[in-house]
């Protein structure tokens, strides 16, 4: 996939830089050690026509919480990066899109402290992370690092090598994506993103501790208090979700995507028919609006 052409640009500390003549120092820290945060956001043309990013707070709140937490300096505030965000996307002609902003550092061959570090946006478009057909997934041999080994709330780059493995041990397989457990042997997550699973209409997902906790998991959380569905975090194993009635994947990239199987055991309630499948269309139209634009339209016709 080309992320980028010759008229690409993308937003460096402040000034906007073609993505073709954009340069990192080689012998950086983030290079070598993968000492970086970042964030993968969304935005989407709305039903209204207009570009909306979703959950842009959130997004920015964590990534400045991220950089906190890996002791790197950190100056812009979220509206700034806001700002910034909605103008390159302007500039690339871009609604649907994916939105990359890293924080990285300068260079530094040593573990010491650094007194500066450099912010980036990166912006492109993308289609779904995951594809659109239900998914093959397999339990993973690589399991999710100790929480204890490393900030397990930040977002940060060298955290997914784990991902990276396990994503490409699933695939050499010939499955879809895997599912990691934690070293205790429960259901973590996927290689960036969590997982629900349901069993006569109510949702389990694990609990936080040894996953990240999602932005799209906690939109889930939302719309299942809305929609009426009782939701459980717990520690689950392998063999019960193996009794489920269906699952899935959500988070920005992925969205909400289904399951078909895991380690070829077939879910028995057909996408269609499942409470995935409810959270799914309604996470869709919250992205994108649609209900807000269906009340509106509504309203102008009772007027």
């Amino acid at each position: 996939m080309a992320y980028y052409n010759e008229n690409t640009v993308l937003w460096l500390d402040g000034n906007i830089v073609k993505a073709s003549e954009a340069k990192t120092d080689l012998y950086g820290q983030s290079l070598h050690y993968g000492y970086a945060v970042f964030e993968g956001i969304r935005s989407y043309r709305t039903a209204a026509g207009a570009t909306r990013i979703f959950k842009e707070v959130e997004h920015y709140d964590r990534l400045r919480r991220s950089a906190e937490a890996l002791n790197m300096p950190y100056r812009y505030t979220t509206s700034e990066l806001i700002e910034a965000t909605y103008d390159i996307l302007e500039k690339n002609k871009l609604q649907d899109a994916y939105i990359r902003p890293v924080v990285y550092g300068p260079a530094n061959m040593s573990f010491s402290p650094n007194t500066e570090s450099y912010t980036v946006i990166q912006v492109w478009e993308m289609a779904p992370f995951l594809g659109e057909k239900l998914l093959r997934v397999m339990t993973s041999s690589f399991q999710r690092p100790n929480p204890k080994g490393f900030k397990i709330e930040a977002k940060a780059s060298g955290h997914y090598v784990n991902s990276i493995l396990a994503s490409q041990e699933a695939k050499a397989k010939g499955f879809d994506e895997a599912l990691l457990t934690d070293m205790n042997g429960f259901i973590a997550e996927g290689p960036g993103a969590n997982m629900f699973f349901e069993k006569d209409g109510k949702l389990f997902t694990p609990a936080p501790g040894n996953i990240l906790p999602g932005i799209t998991r906690a939109t889930v959380l939302e719309i299942a208090a809305e929609l009426g569905i009782p939701v459980e975090e717990g520690q689950y194993t392998i063999q019960q979700l193996k009794t489920a009635d269906a699952a899935f994947f959500c988070g920005t990239a992925a969205e909400v995507i289904g399951w078909d199987s895991i380690d070829n055991t077939k879910f028995p309630t057909p996408w269609k028919d499942t409470t995935g499948r409810r959270i799914q269309q309604a996470y869709m139209d919250r992205v994108t609006e649609q209900q807000h634009q269906t009340a509106k339209q509504t309203q102008l016709a009772t007027a």
